[in-house]
C-alpha cells in the first residue's frame, strides 16, 4: 500500500489584529518541506511519525509531504496559502497513484479569500487522487466541519480530548480506519449534526467528561466506526462556525445519523450543566489573598491566550496586581521581544524601567510603564507542548517587579506547562498564585501543583462571553445568543 502524508494547518481567529503571513508557517516553528518525520517530536509532526512508524510496521510505503503548522493569529494571506498548499498537491501529484492521503490539518484554517482552507485542500487532493483513493484527515476538536470537507474526504476524525492529550490516539484510529477502507474491510460512511451551540467544552470536568466517555464507548460497536463531538472555534465568523456531532459508520448512512443526531441533542440537554464560571480580574485577585492553601492559586487568563489567536501583551490583569501592590505571584507569558532584547543587553541583575505590552492592536490594550529587576536569561526557553513535544517560546526573561515574577517571551506561545516559569528558576510553589495566558491546554500539568484552577474574562480577543460574539455569517441562530436547538 502506498500511503501519502502531510500537516498543514492553524487556527484563525478573524477578530485578531495579527495576520498570518509566510514566517508563521515556514519560520523556525514546524516548517519542514520534507523529511519532518526525521527531527524531534512536535505537535505538527507528531501525526506524520504516528503515520510513518505504523505504515512502515506493516510493510507500507510512505511518501511525506510538508509539516507546516503556524501559531493561531488572525487571517492567513492567500499568498501563503496557496503556496503552501501547492507544495502538497505537487508532492501527490509527483507520487503518482496512492492508496490513502493522511492529512493532519487544525480545521479552522481561514486565509483571505477562503472561508473553508481545509476544506479547499481537500478538494484539490480528490481531484488529483479520483474518488479511489481514501482521504482521510485529523483535525483540532476547535474546528468548522462544512460540507466540503465531507464532500471529498472518506474519514474525518477530531482529537476528543481538550487539552489536546489524545493527538497519537486519534492519529492512530484514522490510520486503522483508512488501512481497513482502502482494504476493501469497511466501508467508511459519516453523518454530522448540527448543534447550533457556542461554548467552551472542557473535557477533564462533569458533566463533559461523563459524555465523551460514553461517546468513546460506543465506537467499535454496532457498526460504529468513530464518533467525534466537534466543539466548534467560537471566535471566527465564518459560516459553519459551532458545535457539531460527527458519527462515522460501516455502510449504513441511516445508523450514522441517527446516532449523531441523538448524541447532538444530548450535548444540547447539558448545556447549562456545563457552562464556565469567569472570574473578573480583581475577583481573580481576591482569591489569590482569600486562599489559605500552602500551594498555589492557578488563575487563566482566557482572553489573552495566544492558542486562541492574541497577541498575548495585554496587561489589564498585570497592572492591577502592580497597583493593588500583590506580592509572591508569576504571571505569563508576554509576548514583546523588545523587553526581552532590552533585559537580555541588560544582564542578570540589572534594574531597568520598561514599557511592556500593548503593542498589537486595541484587544492589546495600553502599556504599563514599570520598573523591575532582572532575575534570568535564556536564549531559548523551553516548555512541554500538546502531545508531549517541545515547544519553544524563544529567548525569554524574567523579570521581578516587586515580588511579581513576569515571563516576558519572544515567540509567541501560550502557556502549557509549569517549565514555562521553572526553566527560568521560578519557584512556583513558593508563590500564592500562578497566572497563565492560556485558555485550557495548561490544565493538565498545572492541576497537580495548584490548590485550585480558575478561569479569568479580562479584556482580549478571545472573550468566553459567547452572547457578545459577533457572527453575522454564521447564516443560522446559535445558542446562547438564541435559546433554541
Amino acid at each position: 500500500m502506498r500511503i501519502f502524508i502531510a500537516t498543514f494547518g492553524t487556527e484563525t481567529n478573524t477578530f485578531s489584529p495579527l495576520m498570518t503571513g509566510r514566517a508563521a508557517f515556514m519560520g523556525e516553528r514546524d516548517w519542514y518541506r520534507s523529511g519532518a518525520t526525521h527531527h524531534p517530536t512536535t505537535m505538527a509532526n507528531l501525526p506524520l511519525k504516528t503515520w510513518r512508524d505504523l505504515a512502515e510496521a506493516n510493510g507500507h510505503e510512505v511518501v511525506e509531504s510538508i509539516c507546516s503548522f503556524a501559531q493561531p493569529a488572525g487571517l492567513t494571506l492567500r499568498g501563503v496559502y496557496e503556496e503552501l498548499r501547492g507544495y502538497i498537491m505537487e508532492d501527490l501529484k509527483a507520487a503518482g497513484p496512492v492508496d490513502v492521503v493522511l492529512l493532519s490539518m487544525h480545521g479552522a484554517m481561514v486565509a483571505v479569500g477562503y472561508d473553508d482552507c481545509e476544506g479547499d485542500v481537500l478538494a484539490h487532493a480528490r481531484a488529483i487522487t479520483g474518488p479511489d483513493t481514501v482521504i482521510g484527515t485529523v483535525l483540532d476538536l476547535h474546528c468548522h466541519l462544512t460540507p466540503l470537507m465531507m464532500q471529498n474526504a472518506d474519514l474525518i476524525i477530531t482529537y476528543k480530548e481538550y487539552p489536546h492529550d489524545d493527538i497519537q490516539p486519534r492519529s492512530v484510529e484514522l490510520y486503522r480506519l483508512a488501512s481497513e477502507a482502502a482494504a476493501g474491510t469497511i466501508s467508511p460512511i459519516m453523518a454530522e449534526h448540527d448543534c447550533r451551540m457556542l461554548s467552551i467544552w472542557r473535557t477533564p470536568n462533569q458533566p463533559v467528561r461523563a459524555f465523551v466517555d460514553r461517546m468513546q464507548a460506543l465506537e467499535s460497536h454496532d457498526g460504529i466506526l468513530s464518533v467525534s463531538f466537534i466543539h466548534g472555534f467560537p471566535w471566527a465568523d465564518v459560516p459553519h462556525v459551532g458545535a457539531k456531532l460527527l458519527v462515522i459508520a460501516d455502510g449504513d448512512a441511516k445508523k450514522a445519523q441517527d446516532l449523531a443526531d441523538q448524541l447532538g441533542k444530548e450535548v444540547w440537554e447539558m448545556r447549562e450543566a456545563n457552562s464556565s464560571h469567569y472570574l473578573t480580574p480583581d475577583e481573580g485577585i481576591d482569591a489569590i489573598l482569600a486562599s489559605t492553601d500552602a500551594r498555589p492559586l492557578v488563575l487563566a487568563d482566557v482572553s489573552d491566550n495566544a492558542g486562541g489567536g492574541a497577541a498575548s501583551d495585554n496587561t489589564v490583569i498585570l497592572r492591577r496586581l502592580i497597583d493593588r501592590a500583590i506580592r509572591d505571584v508569576a504571571i505569563g507569558c508576554f509576548w514583546d521581544p523588545q523587553v526581552v532584547t532590552f533585559c537580555r543587553d541588560a544582564g542578570v541583575g540589572e534594574t531597568l524601567t520598561l514599557r511592556l505590552g500593548g503593542k498589537c492592536g486595541p484587544t492589546s490594550g495600553d502599556p504599563v510603564d514599570l520598573t523591575g529587576t532582572v532575575r534570568a536569561v535564556t536564549d531559548n526557553l523551553l516548555q512541554i507542548g500538546l502531545g508531549g513535544g517541545r515547544s519553544s517560546l524563544g529567548p525569554a526573561v524574567w523579570l521581578d517587579v516587586n515580588g511579581i515574577a513576569i515571563v516576558v517571551v519572544s515567540g509567541r506561545q501560550q502557556t502549557f506547562s509549569p517549565e514555562a516559569f521553572t526553566n527560568l528558576g521560578i519557584e512556583l510553589s513558593k508563590m500564592r498564585g500562578v497566572i497563565v495566558k492560556s485558555a485550557q491546554h495548561f490544565y493538565n500539568r498545572f492541576a497537580g501543583l495548584a490548590s485550585d484552577v480558575l478561569f479569568i474574562s479580562a479584556p482580549g480577543c478571545v472573550q468566553p462571553d459567547m452572547e457578545t460574539l459577533k457572527l453575522p455569517r454564521s447564516g443560522r441562530v446559535l445558542w446562547p445568543q438564541a435559546d433554541k436547538p
